[in-house]
C-alpha cells in the first residue's frame, strides 16, 4: 500500500488546522489520515466554524468580559477559541469511537464541538442556525449532545443533500 503524505499542520482556514480536525485519542494502523476528498469536506466546514468563533466572541465574550475590539481589524484582544473534540474519523477510528456506520465524520463532513455546559451549547447552536438563515446555506445535522455532565455540539455540512436535521441527544 502506498504511503499517503499529508501535512497535518496545514491550515484549512485562519484558525483551524488539518491536525485539529483529524485528532483522535484512538490509535489505529491507518493513522486516521484523510483523503483529499475528505480534506475538501473539512474545508467546507471551516467557514461555518470561523463565523461561529467570530459571532460567539462578538456576542458573548467581548461584551461580557468587557474586551475591547480593534475597529481596524475587528478582532478582540482575547478571542475564545472553538475547540473541536472530533472531526474526521477513519472507519477504524469511527468503530473505536462507537460512531454510527454512516457517520458524517467518515467523510470529513462533521465536527463535534466542545461546549462548557448547556448554555454554551445552545448559544453555539443558535449562532449556527442564524448563519444558515443569513447565508441561505444548508447544513446536514445540528445535534445537541450530552453524556452525563459533558456537552458537545455535533455539526455537519455535506456537499449536497443536506437535511437540516436538529436533535437533542442524551446518553
Amino acid at each position: 500500500m502506498k504511503e499517503v503524505s499529508i501535512n497535518k499542520q496545514a491550515k484549512l482556514s485562519e484558525h483551524f488546522t488539518l491536525a485539529e480536525l483529524c485528532k483522535t485519542s484512538h490509535k489505529t494502523a491507518d493513522g486516521n489520515i484523510p483523503s483529499h476528498v475528505v480534506i475538501e469536506n473539512l474545508k467546507r466546514l471551516c467557514p461555518w466554524l470561523e463565523e461561529l468563533r467570530y459571532s460567539y466572541n462578538t456576542l458573548y465574550v467581548w461584551n461580557v468580559e468587557g474586551g475591547m475590539r480593534n475597529e481596524n481589524t475587528h478582532e478582540a484582544e482575547e478571542d475564545e477559541p472553538i475547540i473541536i473534540n472530533s472531526g474526521y474519523r477513519s472507519p477504524a477510528v469511527n468503530k473505536l469511537a462507537g460512531g454510527a456506520a454512516n457517520s458524517n465524520h467518515l467523510t470529513g463532513c462533521a465536527v463535534d464541538i466542545r461546549c462548557v455546559g448547556k448554555e454554551q451549547m445552545i448559544r453555539y447552536a443558535s449562532i449556527l442556525l442564524d448563519i444558515a438563515d443569513g447565508t441561505k446555506q444548508d447544513y446536514d445535522e445540528l445535534l445537541l449532545e450530552q453524556h452525563g455532565s459533558v456537552c458537545w455540539l455535533h455539526f455537519a455540512v455535506r456537499p449536497k443533500d443536506n437535511r437540516r436535521k436538529i436533535a437533542f441527544l442524551k446518553a
